[in-house]
């Protein structure tokens, strides 16, 4: 009876340790597969990131090379030449814009002249252009105060701008629903002559131009 017993005994015992051992093996398996399901979604996550900063670092680089490149074809600049009795605007501007002089005053009237890089489209009032030259008759302080209305509502910011120790008038802003850049107007004898850029895009170009302008007062 005791021996029975005993018998009985250590099957139990061998039973309750193999549960455990299987309890265990089972957790632990778990804990494996657990750990290794984390492992991959933290890798592909991590990759996701790389991968995702890889190409922001390539694109900035490529943005940052086009713009260096961009920057350079621009050299060296021509410089523009304009009526000796219209004031002898001179200026320099990118050799990578083109010019186009719709009127030359050669037989009186305005004198105005459109750039743009690569081609100059078609003339009109909501083409955007690099550039437009305008030099005509019409009096300085009239023409500037054409603009007062755009100034007082906010869309054109005014500035006082110095050329050839000359001040004039500088406008930044919305010069009307296509067009929003930057202009100058500058007094020359009985002329006034108006620089503007018709797009943010051309600012820098816009600016540098101004530095350079020499008139014949």
């Amino acid at each position: 009876m005791n021996r029975r017993l005993g018998e009985k005994g250590a099957a139990n015992t061998w039973l309750i340790v193999g549960i455990i051992f299987i309890s265990t093996t089972v957790l632990v398996a778990g804990g494996l597969v657990w750990a290794l399901v984390n492992y991959f979604d933290q890798k592909d996550n991590v990759d996701t990131k790389v991968s995702a900063a890889v190409s922001t670092a390539v694109k900035e680089q490529a943005d940052k090379d086009a713009a260096t490149f961009e920057a350079e074809e621009k050299k060296p600049n021509r410089q523009f030449v304009g009526p000796e009795d219209f004031g002898e605007l001179r200026f320099d501007y990118p050799k990578t814009w083109s010019v186009y002089v719709s009127k030359n005053a050669s037989t009186g009237g305005s004198y105005e002249a459109y750039f743009n890089p690569v081609a100059v489209p078609t003339v009109s009032a909501s083409t955007q252009y690099a550039l437009r030259v305008n030099i005509d008759t019409t009096d300085y302080a009239k023409i500037v105060a054409g603009y007062n209305s755009k100034v007082k509502s906010g869309d054109l910011v005014s500035s006082v701008v110095k050329i050839a120790d000359q001040d004039g008038t500088r406008l930044d802003g919305a010069f009307s629903k296509d067009v929003r850049g930057s202009a100058v107007i500058l007094k020359v004898r009985d002329k006034t002559i108006i620089l503007r850029s018709d797009a943010a895009t051309f600012k820098t170009d816009f600016d540098a131009l101004v530095t350079t302008i020499k008139l014949n007062l």
